[in-house]
């Protein structure tokens, strides 16, 4: 990524000094955190199209900031860590339940939109050759994650049709990229075969996994046989080296020659399940958690921006070329776009409700299919970056040194289809989505509340078995022992009371004779929880207070701050949204 400014020196073909890159991809970062900071202010727009709005703006004016986009380069720096990070945040139980849906979608609607689309562009637009028409349709078929998980985020999406959605967007990266890749060769070389496109996908595909997969268990080796004998010693490290993974990854998927995108996201995948046997590495975890949240929060709003800068330059040059009829590549992107949610919806109707009245018959997903479910599925097919990325990467001239045919006006195309998508999306949403039925409280939200009072109970059956094994020892040991083990076994009995009054209904008789009961129940666990809550933050003033006093001095005041935090984490998460704590936790 290198800053071009088209009318002064260096132009844009000559390579910019190393001082000019730096200070862009500073500028980039810096807009994208404040960006991130004006959409909370801003809530009726989302997040991604106020990024590509900017970045428009900032390269609109001819004097403007323009950077040259190197799409490989591009895939290299932002695309792995943040599908990377998808892998490792998705629910693999719900993931491995739906993996019939999620296939069908990944694989069989790449498919379905490269061979229907690519004969209703060819056909709408005559002078682009069929085997470009696919090349075009391979860009725009697969779903872009980062711009489903953004434009989706705070909507309402009901649960499992999110993790839907974010299992597709993880595995059809690879089977549109290789549509286009054999399309371009076909228009390159005149040549074409399903038995080589086959087996190409298989190996990129099934390469890509197991690669990743590899990787990922080989750093999880590597990382128990270390901090074995560290410990927590060694977690900033261990932080840096997890970091680094997803671009370790990728380069190693494509020195291969299989998918790099799917070779990430199995190593995320991987990791997690490494994860699973750590649990005393508390530092680590904690270091791991607010790292990949600043890591996706500065390379979402880099992707974004960076398409932002690129759209005046794409539009520009089509629309230039097009003159008067400047009209008609605008219409075209219309149609693509609608065409394209056209085909999803049959694709969703067709081909993936059997599979998703299945899933929901055997208990795997707790929404029931309905029509308006489909067209938020339909609406949530949004392309970003990736189709970008794809279209860019296009050569510009075939074998025979002729420039590729259509070349402009195909990026121009994909373009337009990744706006028009964010768009309807981030417009038509929220309208579908207000009229479906509440969902009612997450089954995450149950689940995390029986997990609580398992924890509780686990602990009060270990004071008990303790006691047993301590009947011998000192006496006057054995009695402070008893003392406090029986203040913290009532502690623990009390937050057992408090989230079994949340999780376990009143019966009808007892709802018919005091209605009021469980929202008492429901209520007197907000008050609790928000005294306790309140009492942290009076404690955590206190010692503000004690170090502006000089009477401890900051290391001190960083240990103690450090227990209460995570005392206060122990009530319950924070929204990110709001950064407040989350009511559904609560009730």
């Amino acid at each position: 990524i290198e800053p071009c400014l088209p009318h002064t020196d260096p132009p844009c073909n000559a390579p910019a000094p190393s001082m000019h890159t730096v200070e862009t991809v500073l500028l980039v970062l810096m807009i994208g955190a404040m960006t991130g900071i004006a959409a909370r202010y801003v809530r009726a727009i989302p997040l991604p199209l106020i990024q590509i709005a900017l970045g428009a703006l900032l390269s609109w004016p001819q004097k403007g900031l323009h950077i040259a986009f190197d799409p490989e380069l591009f895939l290299l720096l932002f695309i792995p860590p943040l599908l990377f990070a998808d892998g490792w945040r998705i629910p693999k139980r719900e993931f491995f339940a739906l993996y019939k849906p999620i296939l069908k979608l990944a694989l069989g609607l790449v498919l379905f939109t490269v061979v229907g689309l690519g004969y209703l562009i060819h056909w709408m637009i005559p002078q682009i050759p069929l085997t470009v028409a696919f090349a075009l349709a391979g860009v725009v078929s697969p779903t872009d994650a980062v711009a489903v998980s953004a434009i989706t985020r705070n909507l309402g999406m009901p649960a499992q049709t999110m993790h839907l959605l974010e299992g597709e967007s993880l595995l059809n990266d690879a089977s549109g990229l290789v549509a286009l890749k054999f399309a371009v060769a076909a228009t390159l070389t005149g040549l074409f075969s399903w038995t080589e496109v086959t087996k190409d996908f298989m190996w990129m595909a099934l390469g890509g996994l197991g690669a990743g997969a590899l990787i990922g268990w080989g750093f999880a080796v590597a990382r128990y046989t270390v901090t074995r004998r560290l410990g927590d010693v060694a977690a900033t490290q261990m932080v840096l080296l997890l970091v680094l993974l997803p671009f370790a990854a990728y380069i190693v998927g494509e020195r291969i020659g299989v998918s790099g995108i799917l070779a990430a996201v199995a190593a995320g995948i991987a990791t997690n399940f490494a994860d699973l046997s750590r649990s005393e590495f508390v530092t680590e975890r904690m270091q791991t958690e607010g790292t990949w949240t600043m890591v996706e929060s500065a390379f979402n709003g880099a992707i974004f921006l960076l398409l932002g800068l690129q759209l005046p330059s794409i539009i520009g040059v089509t629309l230039q070329e097009a003159g008067h009829d400047w009209w008609k590549p605008t219409g075209y992107a219309l149609a693509i776009a609608v065409a394209l949610l056209a085909l999803r919806w049959i694709w969703l109707t067709l081909g993936v409700q059997s599979s998703l009245w299945r899933a929901h018959r055997e208990g795997k997903m707790a929404e029931r299919p309905s029509y308006l479910l489909t067209l938020a599925t339909t609406l949530a097919g949004i392309r970003g970056a990736v189709t970008l990325a794809g279209a860019l990467s296009i050569p510009l001239l075939l074998n025979n040194g002729h420039p590729f045919p259509g070349r402009d006006l195909l990026i121009f195309l994909a373009t337009g289809t990744i706006l028009l998508t964010l768009v309807i999306g981030s417009v038509g949403l929220p309208l579908v989505l207000r009229r479906m039925p509440p969902p009612g409280e997450p089954e995450s939200a149950r689940e995390e509340r029986h997990a609580r009072v398992a924890a509780c109970r686990a602990v009060i059956a270990g004071m008990a078995l303790a006691k047993e094994r301590a009947d011998a020892a000192d006496p006057q040991w054995l009695a402070q022992y008893q003392e406090s083990a029986g203040r913290l076994t009532q502690e623990y009995r009390r937050r057992i009371d408090l989230l079994e009054d949340t999780t376990q209904p009143a019966t009808p008789e007892v709802q018919a004779e005091a209605p009021d009961l469980v929202r008492q129940r429901r209520q007197r666990y907000v008050v609790e929880l928000e005294l306790r809550l309140s009492s942290l933050h009076v404690e955590r003033d206190a010692l503000y207070a004690e170090r502006h006093a000089h009477r401890i001095n900051d290391e001190t005041l960083r240990e103690l701050l450090s227990e209460i935090d995570f005392a206060e984490l122990a009530l319950g998460p924070v929204d990110p949204a709001t950064g407040k704590r989350k009511k559904s936790r609560k009730r």
